[in-house]
């Protein structure tokens, strides 16, 4: 028996524990999809659900410092790795927990990735989940190509952009790349969509606003909503807490709510199978 086969297996065994499995995708740098992840798994968290995080963006991870985690130990034994826990229901797991200078550079090829994400999927114990969040870095690379590949009864990808035609192009790219590896789009974010005034409230459209949706439209996926721009987005990041928990009142806190009901309203799904191969590069 091939030792891929056995991963598969083990892999499968630990996923099918987990009763959804979300991957947030964006086109290019600096859309906020790291922070939309974050808030999304809070936000899941304080809706009574059990939620794991998982950073696979080996060469820039973020999670550690937006969830206040930064330079956090892990715990594990040999063969099993423990994620670290935040509060009652969120478990993290990133790259950045197993490097001790927050400063050093992961210089990895596509195989070294693909086998330390291979590693979190199959070595840590999430336990019973309701949500897996997973975080992937920018782009259409390793990183989620290698999520496609090993990881079965993924509900889909959320995909977060900006309303410039410039991030807008590159999401057209992401929507062709999940169709291609089978993925299925659970729908599309509009990010930084307006400027909320921290003193009345008022949401004012620096940027243009629409073109996440209107390309949503033209592409065939769902739009899921748009995030305005809040200030204290930017604060809460740097401090590692949640802004969606810290500002519950606010508008974009609103527009996180509406994503995440349509996250709540997937449909359960049943055990985890043993996905076809498509191009492992350690083969």
């Amino acid at each position: 028996m091939g030792k891929a086969f056995v991963d598969r297996h083990a892999i499968t065994g630990r996923m099918s524990k987990i009763k959804h499995k979300i991957v947030v995708l964006s086109g290019k740098g600096g859309v906020g999809k790291s922070t939309v992840a974050v808030n999304l798994a809070t936000s899941l968290t304080l809706a009574g659900k059990k939620v794991g995080l998982l950073d696979i963006d080996i060469h820039g991870p973020s999670i550690p410092r937006l969830t206040g985690l930064e330079g956090h130990p892990l715990d594990g034994t040999e063969n099993v790795i423990f994620p670290v826990r935040k509060g009652n229901n969120l478990f993290v797991m990133s790259i950045g927990f197993m490097t001790p200078d927050k400063d050093e550079a992961v210089i990895w090829r596509g195989p070294l990735k693909f086998s330390i994400i291979r590693q979190f999927l199959r070595d840590v114990e999430w336990g019973d989940l309701d949500y897996l969040v997973i975080d992937s870095p920018p782009g259409t690379g390793d990183e989620p190509l290698t999520i496609a590949q090993l990881l079965s009864g993924l509900d889909g990808a959320v995909i977060v952009t900006t309303p410039q035609d410039v991030a807008i192009d590159d999401v057209r790219r992401s929507i062709v790349f999940c169709r291609k590896v089978g993925m299925a789009i659970i729908g599309v974010v509009e990010n930084m969509s307006g400027f909320v005034c921290p003193h009345c409230g008022e949401t004012t459209n620096v940027f243009k606003i629409g073109g996440g949706e209107k390309m949503a439209e033209e592409m065939g996926v769902p739009f899921l909503g748009r995030v305005p721009i809040d200030p204290r987005i930017v604060e809460s990041s740097d401090l590692g807490i949640s802004f969606y928990e810290h500002y519950s009142k606010s508008a974009t806190a609103a527009a996180f709510e509406k994503v995440v009901r349509s996250i709540l309203a997937l449909p359960d799904k049943t055990l985890a199978t043993i996905p076809s191969d498509l191009g492992n590069p350690e083969n």
